[in-house]
């Protein structure tokens, strides 16, 4: 892996943040046109397919590292697979065509179109494995939570940095029966909790607006490749995460070996996860959410809500498109 000083010497070229919103419209226009018909297959192979046309497009020469699987178990966009032009920067790229299978399917909110690209050697490269999660906003001391602390330790230290009453915190947990002993502590401590029942990477972005979304801090275990895009979002927009893989058979062991993670308990930090100077990150509304409006269709056109962002700059673009040329949406 490059070390920190040799990625803070690459910057990525400025454009390609802009060409990642193409990516993200792409396919969550693909993904849209199949949300509500429970169909969650359909859904994630439209926007998969949208999404690896319309990477294949870009003057990169891109690895993805985070993708929909290993090569056996995923036609398109697998772990190691080569997309761009091959004419460019090589790139590490973390995507996530649908975030939130369920939720499109079901058409409840805040599904999304994800993808995050860095330096080569720039984005963690975890396996398909669940990842033990805290996270907040920008705004705060470093350091202010850590995995290993008690729950309580966390509400009581992110209260007193913001100001105000424990009650006044709400927490974001994803609503599994493995969170029941996190859920009640949280109860315990006087917060509120918002419980979702899919969408993590949403669920983290959301601490980083507590004004808009109402969610101080995320907490719990999700997809470990969901939270590398996590890391990368905060990265570029602010804020504080720490993730460890929860790896508990053989196989997963022998997988994070091959990946070059020998630690398996390792805790990472949001800049380990996502390093160096710079990382783009861009996501699409698939449903309406917090954050993003979903994708819209009318007569004659599509609406779409895209956040692209760059940690080189900290720039946070919201770009809302209205497309009349449909055709450029179509698989061909």
């Amino acid at each position: 892996m490059p070390s920190n000083a040799d990625l803070h010497s690459e910057a990525l070229d400025r454009i390609l943040t802009l060409e990642l919103a193409r990516v993200t419209e792409r396919a969550a226009v693909g993904a849209a046109r199949l949300r509500g018909r429970g169909d969650e297959k359909a859904a994630d192979q439209a926007a998969v397919d949208a999404m690896r046309r319309e990477l294949n497009r870009l003057p990169i020469d891109g690895t993805v590292t985070i993708g929909e699987g290993e090569r056996d178990e995923a036609p398109m966009l697998y772990i190691g697979e080569k997309v761009g032009t091959g004419e460019g920067p090589e790139v590490d790229i973390a995507l996530d065509p649908l975030e939130g299978t369920t939720i499109c399917a079901k058409n409840l909110p805040n599904s999304l179109a994800v993808i995050a690209l860095a330096p080569k050697g720039g984005l963690l490269n975890a396996p398909d494995s669940y990842m033990e999660k805290i996270a907040i906003g920008p705004g705060y001391p470093a350091g202010l939570v850590d995995l290993d602390a008690p729950v309580a330790d966390n509400i009581n230290a992110l209260a007193k940095a913001k100001g105000v009453p424990v009650a006044e915190i709400t927490a974001c947990v994803l609503d599994r029966p493995r969170h029941a002993r996190l859920i009640e502590d949280l109860r315990a401590t006087g917060v509120a909790v918002r419980l979702i029942g899919d969408g993590d990477v949403a669920g983290i972005i959301h601490t980083t607006d507590p004004d808009e979304t109402g969610i101080d801090i995320y907490m719990g275990i999700g997809g470990a490749p969901e939270g590398v895009l996590a890391a990368a979002a905060l990265r570029c927009i602010g804020g504080q995460m720490q993730g460890r893989l929860v790896i508990t058979r053989d196989e997963q062991v022998e997988r994070a070996g091959r990946m070059g993670i020998d630690d398996i308990h390792r805790k990472y930090t949001m800049e380990e996860m996502a390093r160096g100077e710079d990382v783009l990150f861009a996501a699409t509304g698939v449903t309406d959410g917090n954050f993003l409006q979903g994708v819209r269709f009318g007569r004659g056109e599509i609406t779409t809500h895209t956040v692209v962002m760059r940690a080189a700059t900290g720039t946070v673009r919201y770009i809302k498109a209205r497309h009349t040329q449909l055709d450029k949406f179509h698989l061909g």
